[in-house]
């Protein structure tokens, strides 16, 4: 963070800068806890240039936020190489990766923080759950999802969030084994709508035809094979 330190900036890169500030300090307090006063200090202007580059702390902060959820969504870009398990892990420690980064942050902009009740707000943490949504669907390689497997995907984003928006809360459970439970969370989801539904039950075949048995989904099907009560002796 730039601290105290005066320098002519163009008016693109004075407000790109802003932006930076602002976020850094969202992300690690509440922004109704950070005062323009603050980001003018961090940034090493006055209060009244702030406002020459913004009308006002929302409007700085809906800037700021605009950056994290381009961010966010960023996340769960995924090259589309090898089984699907590992990909989602590797998308999912990415995420927690922002989301630890960007506590405060990341929870402004999924509980709309100062801005609650705009509709900018809205718009970008809709755009991010969307993002997530795509890039999830694009992965199992079909273009139009069936109306269970766009219940599957939409309900393992919407976790995936409030699992993070919870752990945030004191992070009491190992980050890595979050990121690895949610993982099994999409399989579990497809395993059970895949036992009412045969296109599902096709679907979720092929994923895991791919799937090697040292994978995230092959640990999950060792796990519940452990959870299953052997025979009794002697019988």
């Amino acid at each position: 963070m730039t601290t105290g330190v005066r320098r002519r900036m163009g008016v693109e890169e004075r407000r790109q800068q802003l932006i930076g500030v602002a976020l850094e300090l969202f992300s690690n307090r509440s922004p109704d806890d950070v005062s323009i006063d603050e980001i003018a200090a961090a940034a090493g202007i006055s209060r009244p240039l702030v406002y020459h580059y913004f009308p006002g702390k929302l409007s700085l902060y809906e800037a700021a936020l605009r950056r994290a959820a381009d961010e966010l969504a960023d996340r769960f870009r995924e090259p589309h190489e090898g089984p699907l398990g590992a990909r989602l892990l590797r998308v999912m420690g990415r995420f927690f990766a922002f989301v630890d980064d960007h506590g405060p942050g990341f929870s402004a902009l999924m509980r709309g923080g100062p801005a609650v009740g705009s509709s900018r707000t809205n718009a970008m943490i809709d755009e991010v759950r969307q993002a997530a949504y795509e890039q999830i669907v694009s992965h199992l390689g079909i273009a139009a999802p069936p109306a269970r497997l766009e219940l599957v995907v939409r309900s393992w984003v919407s976790l995936a969030e409030s699992t993070a928006l919870i752990w945030l809360d004191g992070r009491r459970i190992p980050r890595a084994e979050l990121e690895l439970q949610l993982v099994h969370d999409f399989a579990a989801l497809a395993a059970v709508s895949a036992a009412y539904d045969a296109e599902m039950a096709g679907i979720l075949v092929r994923i895991l035809a791919d799937e090697p048995s040292d994978g995230p989904f092959g640990e999950l099907v060792g796990r519940l094979a452990g959870l299953v009560p052997g025979p009794p002796a002697g019988g």
